[in-house]
């Protein structure tokens, strides 16, 4: 099972990353032990001290394809989720600095958070909405309307340098607001108003 993150999928976080808005689906990957199922608790890492919240829909692959058209792309998955990738942002700052690539800064364990729970795509209309909260505080507010690469779009895309699997998962981006977490709190996502997923960072 691979985990394929999409970067830089929402203009306005792109701005506040201060980063280009990119012309073409920017991705990177993260190993099956970055994930952690919500009702799991997640530790703090010592080996950073600015880690960030980014919350991302999820999709999750049906069956295996490769050089998908992307008129096909909506027969290869059915199911939306929710989840987080974590980034150890003062990692990610050194490594860029360096010429170097993220992964310490992106794949490390349990920098990947997913929902417990799936919703079948036939329940949302033309978009998706959901919510991130902090602490019970709005910190992002995403819609899959804004996403400068849509779901279809990156499957096809994808599909053209890999091989995608059964139980693939792809998260699809974060909109703006990103921003750190500290140990004692509790983050929360919702998606299309059912949450998702609560845990806690200790």
């Amino acid at each position: 099972m691979k985990i394929i993150c999409i970067g830089r999928n929402y203009s306005e976080h792109a701005k506040e990353m201060k980063a280009e808005v990119p012309t073409e689906p920017v991705f990177f990957m993260k190993p099956d032990t970055s994930i952690l199922k919500d009702g799991n608790d997640f530790y703090f890492p010592d080996f950073t001290k600015d880690l960030h919240f980014e919350c991302e829909l999820v999709v999750k692959i049906d069956k295996n394809g490769k050089n998908i058209s992307e008129i096909f792309s909506h027969k290869y998955y059915s199911k939306f989720s929710l989840g987080i990738d974590f980034t150890a942002r003062d990692l990610q700052a050194e490594c860029k600095a360096k010429g170097l690539p993220w992964e310490k800064a992106k794949a490390f364990e349990h920098s990947a958070p997913i929902s417990n729970v799936w919703i079948d795509k036939s329940e949302f209309q033309d978009q998706i909405d959901f919510d991130f909260f902090q602490n019970g505080q709005l910190k992002q507010k995403g819609n899959s309307k804004d996403m400068l690469f849509s779901i279809d779009q990156i499957i096809s895309y994808v599909s053209k340098y890999m091989t995608l699997k059964t139980g693939d998962l792809i998260y699809t981006g974060t909109p703006a607001g990103v921003g750190p977490v500290r140990i004692g709190d509790t983050l929360k996502g919702v998606l299309n108003g059912r949450e998702m997923f609560t845990f806690k960072i200790k």
